[in-house]
């Protein structure tokens, strides 16, 4: 088989699957990583759909379910901390059937174990240029050192810098849809036990969960923005424009924004999208956010990174290595899956974050009845119904 040296960037879920599909496949994968060791904490995630046979077929289906964040379930709540609505936690986050939630971290981990003894992990790392000679790609690391492999797999996110070495400049690609989020750890001062509160002023979102794997909680802000200008690595920056953002508000947010500058895993970024019309170049292919990304918004990134790493591997095994084919096959039974997955993050967001005090209004309205009306979980699965149908939008072959 050809092309058996492959450098994967970044070490999140679509890097640490990727590596070991093609382990399974016999090729040698190398996965280098800027930070210094897996990532842990990050926020809940879904497995629903066809990553849920992705799962299923790595054998870490049940190691999932004990690891789920077991989430009891969620409600609205006004200022003054009245709840207006609960339901069940499945159904307030659109989950059917085996559909599993679990921290992204828990994820990441169970991921690394996977691999660690079979594959070549390069932390506290990064590439900084890439010569494709035709023969293999030639790769300068941060750190000093100079490698050669066959192929080179760009998993590493919104950011990627593996696109912007082989692609061009991130603004060709990335598009902002209009809103940030930031996610951190907080003191669960609230008492939260596997339970979801969640507060709505015009333009803002904020939310407060504790889950059966975390101590603490998590604190979530969603709020419209339209394009801000900041360093993605400057905290402090980020954190003066979350604190501007939410000042004068009511609720739980002055104490949740205090916990922002002693939070070891603060989060803070667009809600974007990654729109190219063509996933690789040459010897150097795009997987997960890098390539496609449908934003957090969407519910469904960690699943494309799941199904995104079988099919890549997959068909590179089944084109014996030949990266041409296995690069096009790759993307022409996922180019649906991830088109249909990205149409579903633009009006997610409409929902979560809503801009007018009218809409507000009329939203708190309609959840403080929803108690007295019949079938309200119908009602739910009905919204939710678009959601399932893009997660199960690609039918997995058997490599």
């Amino acid at each position: 088989m050809r092309n058996t040296s492959v450098l994967i960037s970044g070490a999140g879920i679509a890097g640490t699957a990727l590596a070991y599909w093609l382990r399974r496949h016999g090729f040698t994968p190398t996965v280098v990583e800027r930070a210094p060791a897996i990532r842990q904490g990050g926020y809940k995630i879904d497995i629903r759909g066809a990553a849920l046979d992705v799962v299923t077929r790595m054998g870490v289906m049940d190691e999932i379910r004990r690891e789920r964040t077991n989430v009891q379930g969620a409600s609205i709540v006004k200022a003054n901390g009245e709840r207006l609505a609960s339901m069940g936690g499945d159904t307030f986050g659109g989950r059917e059937g085996e559909d599993t939630e679990i921290l992204r971290g828990d994820l990441n981990r169970i991921l690394y174990d996977l691999t660690e003894n079979e594959v070549e992990y390069l932390f506290d790392d990064s590439i900084v240029s890439l010569t494709d000679d035709g023969d293999g790609v030639r790769v300068t690391f941060e750190n000093g050192g100079t490698r050669t492999f066959d192929l080179v797999v760009g998993a590493d996110g919104l950011h990627s810098a593996t696109r912007a070495l082989a692609f061009g400049p991130e603004s060709r690609y990335v598009r902002g849809l209009g809103y940030h989020v930031s996610i951190f750890s907080v003191p669960n001062h609230l008492e939260l036990d596997r339970w979801e509160l969640t507060y709505v002023s015009p333009g803002r979102t904020a939310l407060m969960y504790s889950t059966a794997k975390d101590t603490g909680a998590k604190a979530m802000f969603l709020f419209a923005t339209g394009t801000l200008d900041y360093d993605h690595r400057d905290r402090e920056q980020q954190q003066k424009l979350l604190a501007d953002a939410y000042a004068g508000e009511g609720w739980e947010i002055p104490r949740l924004l205090d916990g922002m500058a002693d939070a070891p895993d603060f989060y803070f970024d667009s809600l974007s999208q990654v729109h190219m019309d063509r996933w690789s170049k040459g010897r150097v292919a795009l997987i997960g956010d890098a390539a496609h990304c449908a934003s957090p918004a969407s519910g469904q990134g960690t699943s494309l990174a799941l199904v995104g790493a079988y099919v890549l591997a997959g068909e590179l095994a089944a084109a014996g290595g030949d990266h041409e084919a296995g690069f096009g096959g790759y993307e022409q039974a996922t180019r649906h899956f991830a088109e249909q997955n990205q149409n579903l993050g633009p009006g997610n967001i409409k929902h979560m974050v809503l801009r007018s005090r009218s809409q507000v209004w009329f939203q708190m309205k309609m959840l403080s009845l929803m108690k007295y009306l019949p079938g309200k979980e119908r009602m739910m699965a009905k919204v939710m119904e678009p959601l399932q149908k893009a997660a199960r939008a690609i039918t997995l072959k058997d490599y």
